[in-house]
């Protein structure tokens, strides 16, 4: 539909307003999502040790409560702020909470932005007054929620999709943000997916870790895992039928569907990667296992050297080599192929005959698509990465200036 979002599934309201946290006037930057009715409700959340205020209170509720709606703002990480921080979270779930009619164990927070900056309080409750009064179901209101939640994101990112499951058409959407600071193992990204499934949280639990092993947790821009990061996912039952529960077919498609939109979302993140200007798929096939596949696919994926290559446009297959040499995974070098954009450019352990100019040619492409070929077995994983341009080091440079 071509007014899909994160509000296409029945039963939810979005809002996104500005209130002052951005350095730029009138940048949204506070956002409300809400389920009309209890939810299944599942997160993760990132592996940092170092996390924020809203990832510990939020970590907190997902355990003892049954949350059906989240607060977030950007422009402000609320991370490395001590007592005062966790303190002004409680209050942004209290005040988000109070306000759309909710308890605040139904309430989520998100924060994203500069760490280390006091939350300006004054100026988020009256964001969270003025986002309340504007939820709405419509496609303005999402649209409001996917800017409300960007940093130094250039474009929105939101995906939907809908699927026949038992005897319900059920609909699983997301709106996501990021654009640095994404590594695996959670990446600075906020996931937000809405679906109008029959999963309670358990099963809802279940079905989204599977999901983020195999797409938010295999991307990365620039090896960098923040302190924020959160994938939630509410569930709160408007399709109807019966409840979806694991080692069924319907709950294996519901799991498929969701780890669909989860996979669409993250490539969203590494397209729009900061200062990226190519998409780079990274295939690794015939490894011994699907872990040691991982690791080449993810080697490769975080080489410095290739993700610079990939910016010149310089089809340099011994950065590609190299990196798959050091992975940690067992191979044997001479069993070894690359293969670039559809021409093998390395086979069995050597470069072939191929035409400089052709492989340079290939690697103007927006997108890029790179297959390692081993001879150990029947191990396959894939990668999604960007390449690495002036203008990361650019943006990054003066982030908090």
């Amino acid at each position: 539909m071509s007014d899909a979002s994160i509000l296409s599934p029945k039963g939810f309201r979005a809002a996104g307003v500005a209130c002052g946290l951005k350095s730029v006037a009138g940048k949204k930057d506070l956002a409300i999502l809400v389920a009309d009715q209890a939810a299944g409700a599942a997160a993760v959340f990132t592996t940092n040790q170092v996390a924020a205020a809203p990832v510990l209170l939020s970590r907190e509720t997902i355990k003892r409560g049954r949350p059906r709606a989240v607060v977030v703002n950007s422009g402000n990480a609320n991370c490395c702020t001590g007592e005062q921080g966790l303190a002004d979270a409680r209050e942004m779930v209290r005040l988000a909470a109070e306000a759309v009619g909710a308890q605040p164990d139904e309430m989520l927070v998100c924060s994203t932005g500069k760490i280390g900056e006091p939350m300006p309080m004054d100026k988020v409750a009256a964001g969270i007054r003025d986002a309340a009064q504007a939820l709405r179901s419509d496609a303005q209101a999402a649209a409001d929620f996917a800017a409300a939640i960007m940093t130094t994101d250039t474009v929105t990112k939101t995906c939907c999709l809908t699927d026949r499951i038992g005897k319900a058409d059920v609909t699983v959407a997301g709106a996501c943000k990021g654009s640095g600071m994404i590594a695996p193992n959670m990446a600075t990204m906020l996931a937000f997916i809405t679906t109008d499934a029959h999963i309670g949280s358990r099963a809802l639990t279940a079905a989204l870790r599977t999901a983020v092993a195999g797409s938010f947790n295999l991307v990365s821009v620039d090896s960098d895992t923040s302190t924020n990061d959160t994938v939630l996912c509410l569930a709160n039952g408007q399709a109807g039928g019966a409840p979806l529960a694991p080692g069924t077919a319907d709950f294996d498609a519901f799991a498929e569907a969701l780890e669909a939109l989860c996979a669409e979302t993250a490539k969203a993140l590494v397209r729009d990667g900061e200062g990226a200007t190519k998409f780079i798929e990274i295939t690794v096939e015939g490894a011994a296992t699907d872990d040691d596949a991982r690791l080449v696919a993810r080697s490769i994926a975080q080489s410095q050297l290739c993700k610079t290559a990939f910016f010149g446009e310089d089809p340099n297959w011994g950065r590609i080599a190299c990196a798959a040499g050091y992975s940690g995974a067992e191979f044997d070098p001479s069993g070894m192929s690359i293969v670039l954009e559809g021409l093998t450019i390395f086979q069995d352990g050597r470069p072939t005959d191929y035409a400089e100019a052709d492989a340079a040619e290939r690697m103007k492409r927006r997108e890029v698509r790179v297959r390692v070929l081993l001879s150990e077995g029947a191990g396959r994983a894939a990668w999604w990465t960007s390449d690495l341009s002036h203008d990361y080091v650019s943006i990054n440079a003066d982030y908090r200036s």
